[in-house]
């Protein structure tokens, strides 16, 4: 597995280097596939911020692309709970793969019935809800989105025509989603 470690408003020192190494080889032996994996460590700059300190990571398989983002006072800890959060990704990963080729196995390379496990159903659609677009402006929207306290609004945009999503940032910012023209 290649690992490379980088860092943005801060200088990745060597001892945070090798332990990073060190935590995230425990991936390597569980993934099957030569992989990828890129580790960007985060120093926030707002002294509002208590949990400064943010590891995200992306693992290239040949199957799906696994990441993970955890923040906390330390580099250390963020990268123990982000290995915690791949370890279980890469587990879930393992098991849907398994379960593939048992399947076609037993089937004679048909694909198995779907079975959900417990975790699989948590993420299935519990809800589904209608509503009218408003035609708006992005600016508008934004409002909106801050009188309903979501984390996201859909609109129809007065500007262009088309529905539109504008959503709350990591960051603090917005961001707009709409189609291609």
């Amino acid at each position: 597995m290649r690992l490379q470690v980088k860092g943005r408003n801060v200088e990745v020192s060597d001892s945070i280097r090798r332990y990073a190494e060190e935590k995230l080889g425990r991936l390597e032996r569980q993934l099957p596939d030569p992989t990828q994996l890129e580790l960007e460590l985060t120093l926030e700059q707002n002294p509002s911020i208590a949990d400064d300190h943010v590891a995200e990571a992306t693992i290239w398989t040949k199957g799906p692309t696994l990441r993970a983002r955890e923040r906390s006072t330390a580099f250390e800890a963020s990268i123990d709970q982000l290995v915690d959060k791949l370890e279980r990704q890469v587990k879930r990963y393992r098991e849907k793969r398994s379960r593939r080729e048992t399947g076609r196995r037993a089937n004679g390379g048909a694909p198995a019935e779907p079975q959900f496990s417990a975790e699989q159903l948590d993420r299935m659609i519990v809800k589904s809800k209608q509503f009218d677009l408003q035609p708006l402006t992005p600016d508008e929207a934004t409002l909106q989105l801050e009188l309903i306290g979501h984390d996201f609004f859909v609109f129809a945009n007065v500007d262009t025509g088309r529905t539109n999503v504008v959503y709350r940032r990591r960051d603090g910012g917005y961001g707009l989603i709409g189609p291609q023209a």
